[in-house]
């Protein structure tokens, strides 16, 4: 088994009561305390908004959040030893150190990497990474999806509609056609458990299609499984792609 890319702050664990306007989770710590925790994550969450939930939550130590608790692991409902990570924030940090230890070989030989940098025809958006190495390369733009809906070992990407994904399937795609440049979408499988990769057409058809119509003018997908425990998170792999 791999080592860590990531390894977590202490975590603390409880049961989820309930998730509620998206962005909010109360939760019994296991220390009897009641929380309002974060959850940063703005899909609907299949298989991991029951309540009764086992999960696990960060302590931030700003003073001045309002919320100082973040939901970082929820376990799987149909399979409670299997943890999932669903703070949409972690998957950037953690491909950000893989990308460092050149974990990717389809990546190829790249020298720089530089995040969170403006693109787009109308300079209005940001894609997560740009890959670039020595005069005369041709550099990678990557974007980062974290995926946390399974059904069976099939991991899907998006679990609900995703207009903002729907954008960044276009632009990427713009990318390769404007700038001949490398076009990459990483799907981050945040869960161990699933060995195939697709995309969730039942809960979003059309970003289904722009999915597939990138792929066909040179989109690559790149789908990597982890695995996610309150200690760490190791690289399982790439997982099979199925249309």
């Amino acid at each position: 088994m791999s080592e860590f890319v990531y390894t977590y702050p202490s975590l603390f664990p409880g049961t989820l009561l309930k998730r509620y306007k998206r962005f909010l989770a109360d939760i019994k710590l296991d220390s009897g305390e009641e929380i309002t925790a974060h959850c940063a994550n703005p899909g609907k969450m299949l298989g991991l908004s029951a309540p009764g939930s086992r999960v696990m939550v960060s302590l931030s130590a700003n003073l001045k959040r309002k919320l100082p608790y973040s939901l970082e692991l929820v376990a799987a409902e149909e399979n409670p030893t299997i943890w999932v990570g669903v703070n949409t924030s972690l998957p950037n940090q953690v491909i950000k150190l893989a990308l460092a230890e050149h974990l990717f070989p389809g990546l190829g030989a790249y020298e720089t990497i530089k995040p969170e940098v403006v693109y787009g025809r109308d300079r209005k958006s940001r894609v997560d990474f740009v890959l670039t190495g020595t005069e005369g390369t041709t550099p990678i733009y990557l974007e980062v999806k974290n995926v946390t809906w399974a059904q069976g070992e099939k991991a899907l990407f998006p679990d609900a509609i995703t207009t903002r994904g729907h954008k960044h399937l276009l632009e990427l795609v713009d990318v390769i056609e404007t700038h001949s440049a490398r076009a990459v979408a990483l799907f981050f499988i945040s869960r161990g458990d699933c060995e195939v990769f697709g995309p969730g057409d039942t809960a979003d058809p059309l970003y289904g299609k722009l999915l597939r119509e990138a792929v066909s003018k040179g989109l690559e997908i790149l789908p990597c499984r982890f695995e996610l425990t309150p200690a760490g998170v190791r690289y399982l792999g790439l997982a099979e792609v199925a249309f």
